[in-house]
């Protein structure tokens, strides 16, 4: 199922380049990078390419040939698929333009390609895309400039579905340099004039490295299957949809040929099936990012959030902001309440939201927040936490690590707002990532995720 894509064992780099101002130039560096079968460059203007023979032709190459990376006018690919089929080609990815998003004469050139290939029995991925990296295998079949990638690519559980080349790359690329998050696959698409985003989601839910399956599309071309597949597996699914208002159809149809369906059906679908919806491109990484982490969560009714805040301003914000999306404050209990007021001066007693900062000017961060934490944690009304944090050298990576050990212990998942001095705000938030613990730069980040790890558990329960 797809492995030949996935898991070739040779692979023919047609439109292949010594020119480094090139993709075919880019294609064969980043797959000579990582791959690990043999590796066929195909351009008759060169007899050799990074040290490989280059091969004038298909039909040139010895032996059989598992996949072929298509990178030259579109034009030339009806004939392409057929000399692809004398080889034993299973598939073919299509990084190539100037197909259905170009009018007639591409829609033409597409159709008699799908058509080859189709008699062949060989799969066509894209065209108009980037490819896929395989982050666990280090793969890069893409036209991505090769220098782009060495220093950041990681191994990890996330999947990626995109209908968009740059905007898989650009997501890619942020979550890699955030330092945090991993990925197992990163799809491009494009037009997908055969493989699409339901053969990539079936195989993403069978696959052992993708946990967590992360997309962006314009278009579904099946939308029952996709949801019939999303309602049957218990890994989490989120979907940045575009192409959702008239205007965004429109550009969308320009993009990649796409024709947009009822976004309010989709929408409504989406619900029903447990698939967490984002709006934009970074709440997909975040989202991503934090349901990586695979902390448990148990929701059950007439439980809510607790929230854990160094500032009496940001704790009204974020009840106002779970207002918004439906999230129920929890109600600590009166022994949750007299805990805590043990920190407190006598004449101030605390309320929920916690509002910490006069007990942690008397008695400092981590017991505050330990002590908070710990009877919050232990409170029955209690569901989720959303903690906020003043950035500050003095909190420890030790005391993440307990967070963390408090957050399995009790199946009650915590992410964090972390806000201060721009330096140690970075430093905060990247050793509670390490820790396992979601953290975020926007206070609004931190609800919408509860609400999608609620949505997705209430769903598909844990075990």
């Amino acid at each position: 199922m797809l492995d030949y894509f996935f898991n070739p064992k040779s692979v023919a780099i047609i439109g292949a380049s010594n020119n480094v101002n090139k993709g075919g130039y880019h294609i064969i560096k980043n797959i000579t990078a990582g791959f690990k079968g043999k590796i066929y460059p195909v351009n008759k203007s060169y007899t050799e390419i990074l040290q490989l023979p280059c091969y004038p032709d298909i039909a040139s190459i010895p032996g059989n040939i598992d996949l072929a990376i298509y990178f030259i006018p579109s034009r030339e690919l009806p004939h392409t698929v057929n000399e692809c089929a004398k080889k034993g080609v299973k598939g073919i990815i299509i990084e190539s333009g100037g197909f259905n998003e170009a009018g007639e004469e591409g829609r033409k050139i597409q159709k008699r390609a799908l058509e080859n290939a189709a008699k062949a029995g060989i799969r066509l991925w894209g065209p108009n895309c980037m490819g896929f990296i395989d982050g666990n295998r280090t793969h890069v079949f893409s036209f991505i400039h090769s220098a782009v990638w060495p220093d950041v690519l990681r191994g990890g559980s996330v999947g990626l579905i995109v209908q968009s080349g740059m905007l898989s790359a650009g997501f890619l690329l942020h979550a890699l340099q955030e330092g945090v998050m991993g990925v197992s696959k990163a799809c491009s698409i494009g037009n997908k004039c055969d493989i699409n985003e339901n053969d990539l989601l079936e195989y993403m839910i069978h696959d052992r490295e993708t946990e967590v399956i992360a997309c962006y599309l314009e278009s579904l071309v099946d939308g029952r299957k996709f949801i019939n597949l999303a309602k049957k597996t218990k890994k989490p699914i989120i979907v940045l949809m575009g192409g959702r208002s008239v205007h965004g159809a429109k550009a969308a149809q320009s993009h990649t040929a796409s024709l947009s369906g009822n976004y309010q059906i989709a929408k409504a679908a989406f619900r029903q099936a447990g698939i967490i919806e984002v709006f934009d491109p970074a709440e997909l990484t975040d989202m991503a990012r934090a349901f990586s982490k695979k902390m448990p969560f148990h929701p059950q009714a007439q439980k809510g959030t607790a929230i854990l805040t160094f500032s009496g301003g940001a704790g009204t914000i974020t009840v106002d902001l779970m207002d918004d999306c439906g999230l129920r404050l929890a109600k600590l209990s009166d022994d949750t309440l007299a805990d805590i007021a043990q920190l407190f001066p006598v004449w101030n007693k605390p309320d929920h939201p916690l509002d910490l900062w006069i007990a942690i000017e008397q008695h400092g961060f981590e017991k505050v927040f330990r002590r908070s934490l710990n009877a919050v944690f232990n409170d029955p009304a209690v569901d989720s936490i959303i903690f906020h944090s003043y950035a500050t050298p003095l909190i420890t990576q030790d005391f993440f690590n307990e967070l963390n050990d408090l957050v399995r212990k009790h199946a009650k998942p915590v992410v964090l707002w972390i806000e201060g001095r721009k330096d140690f705000a970075e430093y905060l938030r990247g050793i509670a990532e390490n820790a396992g613990l979601p953290a975020f730069r926007e206070m609004n980040r931190c609800v919408s995720v509860l609400k999608g790890m609620k949505q997705h558990f209430t769903k598909k329960p844990a075990g």
